[in-house]
């Protein structure tokens, strides 16, 4: 278990500068840094010079071991825009994305997991049918036409929810703020998490179903069954169990997914997060904070990936085995 978790994070690792290495050709061939920083007014002379400091004429490996070294560090150098620490401003919108984020996974699980259990064990109800329709709705509707849809329906006209921003935040610590803890906070975030949730929680949906049914028709139940189990302990403590253990692949890396394209909802909800940042900075080339974004959003792959393989073998007893196996 040991070397297999070494062997996982060496290739981590491994992923990790070739996305370092891609955000550096972001920062060396798209566009010229200089232009960015200075003005019309600014002369050869001063330009040159800028060039220099900032180690722009060193050769490309030298700059590429520089840019790995400092992203390290979390330092990603300074915004073009906004002309502060990438890093700042990052680390000043993570908490309303992750939050975001956080709410849409839970609401997904909790919704999909059951209802993709009941549609498998009922499959002929009407609840059943009921679900399956919903479903195919939450996968064909966009995001932002579900979103819009929301803001319709609640804010416009039973004017219930705000249509747009994080409502009151409470800062806990010098880099976290939350608003799980105002009434307004709250409020704020039930369309744009169940808006991220709709998708996810659909799609668990479908997967919980498909293979609860494959589970079900398999040899160890009908043997469960002859052995008199109850039908509940045959279905929540032998196929349920069996059916997470693909269930945890797919929620893991659509968590990662979840934050890595909340661009959209945030800009319909206006959602001050790290999506709405990644944005601006597309609309005015602001190259060190999308080449922060692309290294955050491949850590948490990265990191997601690394817990999930790790829950995988912890469930499934086959990779178990198989894993001593290969070192017995």
């Amino acid at each position: 278990m040991i070397a297999f978790v070494v062997r996982r994070v060496l290739a981590s690792i491994g992923v990790m500068i070739a996305v370092g290495l891609i955000a550096f050709a972001m920062f060396r061939y798209v566009g010229d840094p200089i232009n960015q920083m200075v003005g019309v007014e600014t002369s050869v002379a001063e330009r040159a010079q800028l060039r220099e400091e900032l180690g722009l004429n060193d050769p490309a490996i030298v700059q590429a071991l520089r840019f790995l070294a400092r992203a390290a560090r979390f330092d990603f150098g300074v915004s073009y825009q906004f002309k502060q620490p990438v890093a700042d401003l990052i680390g000043a919108r993570m908490p309303a994305t992750l939050e975001l984020a956080f709410v849409a996974s839970i609401l997904s699980l909790a919704a999909g997991i059951p209802m993709g259990v009941y549609s498998a064990l009922h499959r002929d109800s009407a609840l059943s049918r009921l679900f399956q329709a919903l479903s195919l709705i939450g996968i064909s509707l966009p995001t932002f036409l579900t979103g819009i849809l929301l803001i319709t329906l609640f804010s416009v006209v039973l004017g219930w929810l705000p249509s747009f921003g994080r409502g009151d935040v409470v800062r806990l610590g010098p880099w976290w703020t939350t608003g799980f803890l105002t009434v307004s906070g709250l409020k704020s975030l039930v369309m744009p998490a169940t808006t991220l949730a709709l998708f996810q929680m659909t799609l668990i949906m479908r997967l919980v179903r498909a293979e609860m049914l494959e589970v079900l028709r398999a040899d160890y139940i009908r043997f469960a069954r002859a052995r008199g189990l109850s039908e509940s302990a045959i279905h929540f403590r032998h196929a349920l169990k069996n059916t997470l253990v693909p269930v945890i692949t797919i929620v893991g890396l659509q968590l990662g997914s979840i934050v890595a394209f909340s661009i959209i909802t945030e800009t319909v909800f206006a959602w001050p997060g790290m999506g709405q940042l990644f944005l601006q900075s597309i609309q005015n080339v602001d190259i060190p904070i999308m080449a922060a974004y692309l290294l955050f959003i491949a850590f948490m792959f990265v990191t997601i990936n690394l817990v999930v393989d790790i829950l995988y073998v912890s469930v499934d007893p086959r990779l178990r085995a198989s894993l001593h196996g290969m070192h017995g």
